[in-house]
């Protein structure tokens, strides 16, 4: 039995290896995070139950069959977040650069179906290259079941994307069918082909930071809603904001113990906005003077910034706000801001959030 033991023990310290030891270390090099050291810090310590653990491809041409790693370049499993249930995988950039290949998806599928039938959240740690070229449509059939339980999901339990890594193709195309996506500045990149590729098709020269960088998709695109200066910032944000979150669309908005009398008098409320009508003031003040503690999770804070939405608490309840900013254009709505809300309204509805919405303008 000792011998049954000490066998299974040595393949998870094989698994846990992912690509191994050199490769670990260049991603240590590029400032990265590997995948279980991401999941360690965005979970509960001890929380983590993994899937799959040995799961390895199936493929055997173009001598596949010699380069079984376990785990097959992806750790999934679920844990909790301040004690709240969440499933999590995170790709493994360090097998395969992270490429998705027919049992790559079907470990994210399982535990996207568990999240959905359980009601608790999704969050992607991306890290990937893409399709596995190697198993050619397996792999792309791989994305169609994983592109469909995006859809299954979508407002029944939030989905959570954090880009940590180059990805592109349908590494991306996942991402940008959740409810948020976060990326890491100069580590993260999201396209749907690399700058070469650009370059020989159109022989327009673009780097990869202007065409997919987190300055890009933040300011621009709008298909990010923050980026984190490093792997640690951005996870522990990601738990701040599911901190807000309910559960599911029939859980209701989470209640927590708050320290904030509801009696409180803020006197400086009489002069935060000025008497005259053209002076503007920013709005941003008077919500983190209304919420609990001060505390307020802004989303896309870069995009549109001439509205302001995010999350607040009252009494220990989640309130999402929706804020003209008069600090930029006078607040006005524009086609940007307007989608802006749009979304995020909606995002309120589908998990019946309550919306404080602050007019100026």
């Amino acid at each position: 039995m000792k011998d049954i033991l000490q066998e299974l023990e040595d393949r998870r310290m094989v698994a846990r290896k992912g690509g191994g030891e050199k490769r670990i270390e260049a991603q240590h090099g590029k400032g990265k995070l590997t995948a279980r050291e991401r999941i360690e810090i965005l979970l509960d310590e001890g929380s983590f139950e993994e899937f799959d653990m040995f799961k390895a491809h199936r493929c055997t041409d173009f001598g596949m069959a010699d380069s079984q790693i376990p785990g097959d370049g992806v750790v999934t499993g679920w844990g909790t977040i301040n004690g709240r249930l969440v499933y999590v995988f995170s790709q493994d950039f360090t097998v395969f650069g992270g490429s998705l290949s027919e049992t790559h998806a079907e470990k994210i599928v399982k535990i996207m179906d568990m999240a959905v039938q359980n009601g608790a959240p999704v969050i992607g740690l991306n890290d990937s290259g893409g399709a596995r070229i190697q198993e050619g449509v397996a792999s792309l059939a791989g994305y169609a079941d994983v592109f469909q339980r995006n859809i299954m999901a979508s407002g029944v339990v939030p989905q959570i994307s954090v880009i940590m890594g180059p990805c592109a193709g349908g590494a991306v195309y996942s991402p940008a069918m959740t409810d948020f996506i976060f990326m890491v500045r100069d580590s993260s990149y999201m396209f749907v082909t690399g700058p070469d590729v650009v370059k020989t098709v159109t022989n327009e020269v673009v780097t990869a930071e202007e065409l997919g960088g987190a300055s890009t998709h933040t300011k621009k695109s709008s298909v990010a809603d923050g980026a984190f200066d490093n792997d640690v910032e951005a996870l522990d944000e990601i738990r701040r904001l599911f901190d807000f979150l309910p559960l599911n669309n029939r859980s209701g908005v989470p209640v927590r113990p708050f320290f904030d009398s509801p009696d409180r008098v803020d006197s400086s409320l009489d002069t935060l906005i000025p008497d005259n009508p053209n002076q503007p003031y920013d709005m941003k003040e008077l919500i983190r003077k209304l919420a609990d503690e001060g505390d307020f999770y802004e989303i896309q804070a870069e995009h549109a910034a001439n509205i302001v939405t995010g999350y607040i608490r009252l009494e220990g309840r989640t309130v999402g706000v929706v804020a003209n900013q008069p600090m930029v254009l006078a607040g006005v709505l524009d086609i940007d801001s307007s989608r802006k809300a749009a979304r995020f309204v909606r995002f309120c509805d589908a998990f019946e959030i309550p919306i404080l919405t602050l007019v100026d303008v």
